[in-house]
């Protein structure tokens, strides 16, 4: 009688252990790139349906993602394409766009541009607030792209938001660029940087006009 109760126990432990076991699911490792584009709010992306914004005062741009329309407009110009059809016009128009684009949401890009390489985060001294800060460096090929070979190293804190960056033409082993991102502000949960200073000058590449419309 002993016996049996035994073997009943010990049958009824180990169908317990064994769906417990199938019950457990093993969550797939988040990387870095998409730590901090989910904390910017990479979330939401997919409800956007078309995003606005004037870079540094002199390129006004719309952008529709999920059709890839895009219009310029310009003190001088208004140029209205699609990435898919580029003539030598819209290809200059693009290449602008490209650059301003990555400013505005370099958080995105990170996991958007899977032909660049990242390096594993260290902590080190920020160039330009002095302050210990998480760092990855963002590598793009050597062929292909409008900036191929370009390297940015990319500033960040605890919670993933993006502080300072530092831009090397080529990979080069100085900066040609280092600058800061401040003032998050929320365009329907996408955090957006719209300030970006020098550490010894006035100046300040600043996006304005941000708008985030969503489906």
């Amino acid at each position: 009688m002993q016996k049996l109760l035994f073997i009943i126990c010990f049958t009824t432990l180990c169908l317990s252990c064994k769906q417990k076991k199938e019950q457990t699911i093993v969550e797939p490792e988040i990387s870095v790139a998409q730590k901090i584009a989910n904390a910017h709010g990479f979330e939401n992306w997919k409800h956007v349906s078309e995003i606005q914004f004037t870079f540094f005062e002199k390129r006004n741009w719309t952008w529709k993602p999920k059709t890839n329309d895009i219009t310029l407009i310009t003190e001088t110009d208004t140029i209205n394409y699609n990435k898919k059809t580029l003539d030598s016009i819209s290809q200059n128009a693009d290449k602008a766009f490209t650059n301003d684009k990555f400013w505005l949401l370099i958080p995105f890009q990170l996991v958007w541009d899977t032909a660049a390489t990242i390096s594993e985060p260290i902590k080190t001294e920020a160039p330009i607030s002095k302050v210990q800060m998480n760092k990855i460096t963002l590598t793009y090929p050597n062929e292909g792209g409008y900036t191929p070979g370009d390297a940015y190293d990319i500033f960040y804190g605890d919670d993933y938001i993006i502080k300072e960056w530092a831009y090397r033409k080529g990979n080069q082993a100085e900066a040609g660029l280092v600058n800061t991102f401040e003032n998050y502000q929320n365009f329907n949960g996408l955090k957006i940087a719209l300030d970006h200073k020098k550490e010894t000058s006035d100046w300040n590449l600043k996006f304005s006009n941000v708008k985030v419309i969503l489906e």
